[in-house]
């Protein structure tokens, strides 16, 4: 089952168990939309990677809207987003923890061979395919300035 058509069943789902999965029906209506919204824009039915792609641009922008009410104390509002953050992530492949990251950028670090933090953009242009939606960019980006610096 595609990961499109997985949505569409636990929408579904969500759909029968009414009360309880209120907040799950909301945010899965959301991401099928913005899933429609990019294929409008692409002319063309998106490719699996290309539906990753998506989910992972929708908990991107809750990750950062989260850390912005975070900042401000609105705990309600952050809390709803972190349900949210949750519920995609459910649709997004395994998160690769820290170990592995850093161990991956120790290999293309030996591959790359940079001479310093300026060369930070080469290490990350060759990670970054090897790491999407498997990993946080931010997370990937302070390991590789760590390991650089």
């Amino acid at each position: 089952m595609s990961l499109k058509q997985r949505l569409a069943e636990d929408m579904k789902a969500a759909m029968k168990a009414r009360e309880s999965g209120k907040k799950r029906l909301s945010v899965i209506r959301m991401v099928l939309s913005s899933l429609k919204n990019a294929e409008i824009e692409k002319r063309t039915e998106l490719s699996e990677d290309e539906v990753i792609e998506v989910l992972s641009r929708e908990v991107k922008k809750r990750k950062d809207a989260l850390e912005e009410y975070d900042r401000a104390g609105r705990q309600d509002i952050a809390d709803g987003l972190r349900d949210e953050i949750e519920i995609l992530m459910n649709y997004l492949p395994e998160q690769m923890s820290e170990d592995e990251i850093r161990s991956l950028v120790r290999e293309v670090i030996d591959e790359v061979n940079p001479s310093g933090p300026r060369d930070m953009g080469k290490v990350m242009g060759k990670l970054m395919p090897m790491v999407k939606a498997k990993a946080d960019g931010k997370l990937v980006s302070l390991i590789v300035k760590e390991m650089l610096g």
